[in-house]
């Protein structure tokens, strides 16, 4: 760590044009390479390794990012569109959510509130995406049934 670390914060602070982003950064990669030393080959050079690791790390953050931002732009263009629910339909929502099993309600949460897609909520909460799928339709299911909507 003490040979690399300058030239490794160094790269990470060009491309993210932020410090705090860039020691983030940094610290994500040593842990990474910490935990993964033993896949290291020492027969290859170890600098390229973990440059090649806060490369990625780098990659998942900004992809992450831009997941985060459109979801919080299409999130806020609803808002502006919609008008506040009665609140006593809100109120019966959230009765209704909160009656659903744990898994249902985190999958449902996930996918309509979060804009997860099922592959990510099956991600986020460690399921099968079969599971997660089923979780999503008994929860809509019950959630209808609970509000008197049985179409």
């Amino acid at each position: 760590m003490r040979l690399h670390q300058h030239a490794l914060r160094a790269f990470l602070r060009r491309i993210t044009g932020n410090d705090a982003e860039a020691e983030d950064l940094a610290q994500e990669s040593f842990v990474f390479a910490w935990e993964k030393i033993l896949r290291f080959d020492p027969v290859r050079p170890f600098r390229p390794w973990l440059f090649a690791i806060a490369w990625r790390k780098y990659r998942e953050r900004k992809r992450g990012w831009r997941r985060w931002m459109a979801r919080d732009a299409a999130y806020a263009e609803t808002r502006a569109v919609m008008e506040d629910p009665d609140p006593g339909l809100r109120l019966d929502l959230a009765s209704a959510c909160a009656a659903l099993p744990t898994e249902q309600q985190a999958a449902l949460l996930l996918c309509l509130a979060c804009d997860f897609t099922q592959a990510e909520t099956a991600e986020a909460l460690s399921l099968p995406l079969g599971t997660v799928k089923s979780h999503i339709a008994r929860g809509r299911q019950k959630l209808a049934a609970f509000l008197g909507d049985e179409t």
